[in-house]
């Protein structure tokens, strides 16, 4: 079996051949995902083989949760700020060739255990994902990921996270 490496995006990597059937992730990996780390927008990490062709990519940036829109189970929980703290999985992608392999899996595990480490350092209370389709919510939601009470973001909490680990 080929390894794979999980690593910052750097120009080393074959972006320009990437296609996960998806065109606003394709787009986004091509034209506008080193522009957004050198601005420090978004953290980009890429599973990539020997070659460097990458299989799958995902980013992560901090965000904010609106208090409002948390289950009140949670928000009970917490100070009561106008949002809390989260870290947000901007992106997440598989190349066509690799899909149905587990990489989403293993590409979502590296992004929850990067999120929650760091969570220690920077204030975090869960992990957001804005899911672009209904495939997406039921992938999000396979691992726990939850509902937000508007629009199509999902979250896991930290604590949820470390259960996973």
């Amino acid at each position: 079996m080929t390894q794979f490496v999980t690593e910052i995006l750097s120009a080393k990597h074959k972006s320009d051949q990437f296609s996960c059937g998806q065109e606003v992730l394709d787009i986004y990996l091509r034209q506008f995902a080193k522009q957004d780390q050198k601005r420090r927008v978004a953290a980009v990490f890429v599973l990539a083989d020997e070659n460097k062709s990458i299989k799958g990519y995902y980013t992560l940036s901090s965000t904010n949760i609106p208090s409002g829109i948390l289950p009140e189970k949670l928000l009970k929980k917490l100070p009561k700020y106008p949002s809390q703290p989260a870290t947000l999985v901007g992106r997440l992608a598989v190349s066509k060739p690799h899909q149905k392999q587990k990489i989403g899996e293993t590409l979502l595990m590296d992004a929850l255990l990067r999120s929650y480490s760091l969570s220690e350092q920077i204030g975090s209370i869960a992990v957001v994902v804005d899911a672009l389709n209904e495939q997406a919510t039921s992938f999000y939601e396979n691992y726990g990921f939850i509902p937000l009470l508007s629009g199509k973001r999902l979250f896991l909490t930290m604590k949820s996270i470390a259960k996973l680990f």
